[in-house]
């Protein structure tokens, strides 16, 4: 069922299901990597759910490298046509990062570990990580998911912006609540006490109130 997934979930698809779908979709012809794309084991990505889809699929995405011209395909497919992968952490996507991000990162898994909190990558440095294919470029940013409890640590939310004032490249993601909820961690660091921040799951996009969501205490 499509409910044990949640957005930024990595799936593989079932070679036969991702033909039988790339044969339908003649404005994708041309694309050189797509082919082999499951033959190859390189993932597709839980997204949240548009207007008028219905929970009988999974939703998913694809963002094609700046090569290809960074078009992101949309699709969803039956979810006994794919198989979970387990996600990447930052550490184990360091390698594939530029060398002039190595402090930030650094910086960012010491401020996980002091929260007990594993970084997750996602965007440019996730795709290249999982592909092998060229995403990353110089304007790039960083984005990355951090599970956090609920409430969110203030002090993960100032630490972060502390790293990312002095980093060699824009740091930007999500804070993922306990449920699957995905909050902009700077819009959750500046909205005041009485408003509200955007909240990002499968379903789609809600308001949800500020009050409660973050820990005062220093730890």
């Amino acid at each position: 069922m499509s409910e044990t997934y949640r957005r930024h979930d990595l799936v593989q698809v079932d070679v036969s299901a991702w033909g039988a779908w790339l044969g339908t979709r003649h404005d994708l012809d041309g694309f050189r990597h797509l082919d082999r794309w499951a033959q190859e084991g390189r993932p597709l990505i839980v997204r949240r759910r548009m207007p008028g889809e219905t929970g009988e699929t999974v939703p998913l995405g694809l963002p094609m490298p700046p090569s290809d011209g960074k078009r992101r395909i949309g699709l969803a497919l039956p979810a006994a046509a794919l198989t979970p992968m387990a996600a990447l952490n930052l550490a184990e996507a360091s390698d594939y990062a530029p060398t002039a991000w190595r402090p930030a990162i650094a910086a960012l898994l010491s401020l996980g570990c002091d929260h007990g909190i594993v970084p997750r990558p996602f965007g440019s440095l996730l795709w290249q990580a999982v592909t092998g294919l060229t995403y990353l470029n110089a304007t790039s940013d960083l984005d990355l998911l951090w599970p956090c409890p609920d409430p969110v640590p203030i002090n993960l939310l100032t630490g972060l912006e502390a790293i990312a004032e002095n980093a060699a490249m824009r740091i930007d993601g999500e804070i993922l609540l306990p449920d699957g909820t995905g909050l902009h961690w700077r819009e959750l660091r500046d909205a005041p006490e009485d408003g509200s921040v955007l909240a990002k799951g499968l379903e789609g996009v809600t308001l949800r109130s500020v009050a409660g969501l973050r820990d005062p205490v220093i730890a």
